[in-house]
């Protein structure tokens, strides 16, 4: 039986341009060509996509869980496996499970169920995300501060080791307690280092990135703000076209307004991509869930710490492109590319975030009015919206 399939009948965007009245083929989970419909290889699988929209799958480098599962309360290939599975009901097809700052032992358990669902190949499972402990109090967000310190020889052992055994590992670290000479050893071992959760203004944050640090984190939130004077993280992430940066679009963590002000203003080819910085309520009706000892609330799309503090963020992928789209008018290209193509392009995932020949066929199909459809990966479809309900 021929590995090749041909999806018909959809308006296809492969990350740079529509193609209407072609055909997606894929083989060995890859994309093939996307050609007109007489040109479909005659052993193809044919699959009906007419009245749908094909976009590549989305990639998330800030999952914290899902699917009622928080990492850090279930640190192992299980836990991970059902984060993926619940984000791929929203169109993800590729996530970097994060976990938030926690103990030694916590973070050792993570990264080797990092490798071992890797090692397992669970769908969807692109690399792992430590976001701290290394990180400023000032900054900490719901960070536990009891919990946040200096990076040390044995913590910076860890995240080296971990690389060697996945693609791609990320790291949001604080100047405040991480060193230049740490973020070049980070940088030189291939693990993308981001800048977040700190108070250092713009000559500190452009030195890390001269440093290795590549990335900023969630930005706008748990920084340094923009100011005339001193123009901060966000300053830096906006103006230095090397850094890439994070953006959670749910209309709670950031004000449309700054958004715009932000897209506007950012120097490329550093881009602004979108992040969930999901807990484990994406996928279920659970009320809240524990973290660190500490409950976190879930009331009108927040998440809450009982004092009101923003405890990531209740929002799957999907909903945070239509965010963009509906309340921004961005167009709808350019917001599945900051779910996609740049995203992948962030931490080096060639071969994702869109559809092109050799690249992996990871994608998502939509109704016309940006409601879910289906989720494929390798060509293999994962989540059936039609039949699930969602």
């Amino acid at each position: 039986m021929s590995s090749s399939k041909a999806f018909v009948g959809a308006r296809i965007f492969d990350g740079a341009a529509w193609h209407d009245g072609k055909a997606l083929v894929t083989g060995d989970g890859h994309v093939a060509d996307i050609v007109d419909r007489v040109s479909v290889p005659a052993d193809a699988e044919i699959i009906d996509a007419e009245g749908l929209l094909i976009a590549p799958g989305f990639i998330d480098l800030q999952v914290n869980g899902g699917g009622g599962v928080m990492f850090n309360n279930e640190p192992d290939v299980e836990g991970i496996a059902r984060i993926c599975s619940a984000h791929a009901q929203f169109g993800t097809t590729a996530l970097m499970v994060t976990l938030i700052t926690d103990r030694p032992d916590i973070t050792a358990k993570a990264a080797e169920a990092g490798i071992a669902a890797y090692e397992a190949g669970v769908p969807g499972f692109l690399g792992l995300h430590f976001e701290g402990p290394h990180l400023s109090v000032a900054r900490k967000g719901t960070h536990d501060p009891a919990l946040i310190r200096k990076m040390e020889t044995a913590d910076l052992a860890v995240l080296t080791g971990c690389k060697t055994k996945l693609p791609f590992v990320l790291t949001t670290i604080a100047p405040e307690n991480v060193t230049e000479a740490q973020v070049t050893a980070l940088h030189k071992a291939g693990i993308v280092v981001s800048l977040g959760h700190t108070d250092v203004g713009l000559g500190v944050a452009t030195a890390y990135a001269v440093a290795g640090a590549s990335m900023v984190t969630h930005l706008f939130n748990a920084m340094s703000p923009l100011g005339h004077r001193e123009p901060g993280l966000v300053g830096a992430a906006l103006s230095n076209g090397k850094l890439d940066c994070g953006l959670i679009a749910d209309g709670f963590h950031v004000d449309p307004a700054a958004i715009g002000i932000a897209l506007r203003a950012k120097n490329n080819p550093g881009r602004i991509f979108l992040v969930t910085d999901a807990m484990s309520t994406i996928g279920t009706d659970d009320d809240g869930f524990e973290l660190n000892g500490r409950r976190v609330y879930r009331n009108g799309g927040r998440l809450t710490l009982a004092d009101g503090t923003l405890a990531g963020a209740d929002i799957d992928m999907l909903s945070c492109i239509r965010f963009m789209h509906e309340k921004l008018d961005t167009p709808l290209e350019e917001a599945l590319r900051m779910a996609s193509a740049y995203p992948a392009e962030a931490v080096g995932a060639s071969g994702k975030g869109k559809l092109l020949p050799g690249f992996d066929a990871d994608f998502v199909m939509l109704t016309p009015d940006l409601q879910m459809h289906s989720t494929w990966i390798g060509a293999e479809k994962i989540h059936d919206a039609t039949r699930s309900g969602a």
